[in-house]
């Protein structure tokens, strides 16, 4: 190879080496106790602490203490459980998980949550193989999960949940939220042949069934809702006559009962008496 001929291939190296991506900053998981994640450059993006106590949580209170003590042998080291939290929308899924986690960081500050996108499932085996051999504890969570995208999704999250041969992660617990019990999108038949179909559902239904621990949050009773009212008003101090009925007409516009509902109508009710809360 002539001089030129080696100049030029340098030459082109070095743009090749200037396009690259600059390769990940190693992970600092002492900035913050949660964690979003992106795949794309492989960063952990510190995020404020969630700001919602467990204990304004009400009407769920079944949900919480299965939840807590699954989440509890996994902080201590103890066999734990990958979780499935289903059910109706806004009936406090997400939040228990973060407010959960919030109410035992102080007792195991080795504890983290990372938080990665629905469309990012593709991205869990690399992710758990990452964290695999960290000194940290990680609850990767995914809020509402569904295999929009069909079987391979679901191929990717049966295996970071499998393991390989490796096997699972010992120091990952994964929390998955969604609105249908076995993952699939309400249109599945509709959109696939029928054989394909059933092979897919096939491949999804099996992917639930490595959730070790399915926790179900049914549709709020008015009874519940009211009580969730009640609850926030007077933990944040805000004082109207007729609560109730204010309430159940906010209820009633929004067509349902959750806590997301009814903390909506508390952030309301607090812009109107000029006081602040949790964000």
């Amino acid at each position: 190879m002539d001089d030129k001929t080696q100049a030029l291939i340098t030459r082109i190296a070095e743009a090749l080496d200037r396009l690259a991506p600059p390769p990940p900053s190693p992970a600092d998981f002492s900035v913050a106790h949660l964690f979003r994640h992106e795949p794309a450059g492989g960063a952990f993006v510190g995020a404020p602490d969630y700001p919602l106590a467990l204990d304004l949580l009400v009407g769920i209170d079944n949900q919480k203490t299965r939840f807590l003590e699954n989440l509890r042998r996994f902080a201590r080291g103890l066999p734990s459980n990958h979780v499935l939290l289903w059910g109706v929308r806004g009936t406090g899924k997400s939040s228990v998980t973060k407010a959960a986690f919030m109410s035992m960081v102080e007792a195991f500050p080795a504890l983290k949550l990372v938080e990665v996108d629905r469309d990012e499932v593709a991205a869990l085996p690399p992710l758990f193989d990452l964290l695999r051999n960290r000194p940290e504890r990680f609850v990767v969570l995914c809020d509402d999960l569904s295999f929009e995208d069909g079987a391979a999704a679901a191929k990717a999250l049966k295996s970071a949940l499998e393991g390989g041969v490796a096997g699972p992660p010992e120091n990952v617990l994964f929390v998955a939220t969604s609105n249908r019990r076995h993952l699939m999108p309400r249109d599945h038949a509709e959109n696939r042949g029928m054989i394909a179909s059933a092979e897919d559902a096939e491949e999804e239904v099996s992917v639930s069934d490595r959730f070790g621990l399915w926790i179900g949050f049914p549709p709020m009773d008015q009874a519940a809702y009211l009580s969730a009212i009640h609850s926030y008003a007077e933990r944040f101090d805000l004082k109207v006559p007729d609560l109730d009925r204010r309430a159940l007409q906010w209820a009633q516009l929004r067509g349902s009962r959750s806590g997301r509902v009814a903390f909506q109508f508390i952030r309301d009710l607090a812009g109107e008496l000029g006081k602040n809360l949790p964000a």
